[in-house]
């Protein structure tokens, strides 16, 4: 599957906007405040946004529950419903863009749209993408029993399984080895 620049971005905007979601009640929220927001936007490199607010803020933690129940859909059929009712919210206006030193591309907000409709709309394109190409599997939750953070399988064989290798699969990875030495042991 071909995963052109803009659209890669979109997918490192939605995952890292799914993870901003607080776990529990001990787990603080990655958007407590408009500043945070402001973060994630310049972070994420994100343009034609204009000044935030706390109505930003809240209509973008709305989209963001959206977008993290598409990355535990069941099957297509759901993942596609969410991301239709995603996309037609953001009222939608594809057109061609070549700005900041980037080749033409299509972005599918429309000019003056709020951060979450244009989130809506590209993050949501994005996800789109996967579902027509067959690949919605590919959009999933960390397999660590305390982790359920979300994440793209861009591996060539879909195998994944976890959302840093280093930390959740290194660290079950120990613990199995450790238990097996425990229970060798014994």
């Amino acid at each position: 599957m071909l995963i052109t620049h803009d659209t890669r971005c979109a997918l490192d905007t939605v995952v890292d906007l799914v993870n901003t979601a607080p776990d529990d009640d001990t787990t603080p929220d990655g958007l407590q405040d408009v500043a945070a927001l402001e973060n994630f936007v310049r972070n994420h490199k994100m343009s034609d946004v204009g000044v935030l607010s706390e109505f930003d803020l809240s209509a973008v933690r709305k989209i963001r529950g959206r977008f993290a129940a598409v990355f535990s859909a069941p099957d297509p059929r759901t993942a596609a419903g969410l991301i239709n009712e995603l996309v037609a919210a953001a009222g939608t206006t594809p057109r061609l863009t070549d700005h900041d030193g980037y080749d033409w591309h299509v972005h599918y907000f429309a000019p003056g749209a709020s951060v979450a409709d244009h989130m809506a709309a590209d993050c949501g394109m994005a996800l789109a993408f996967f579902v027509v190409a067959g690949e919605q599997e590919r959009l999933r939750r960390c397999e660590a029993p305390d982790c359920r953070r979300a994440f793209v399988d861009l591996s060539r064989n879909r195998s994944r399984r976890y959302c840093d290798s280093r930390t959740c699969g290194n660290r079950l990875h120990v613990a199995a080895y450790r238990a097996r030495r425990k229970e060798a042991a014994s």
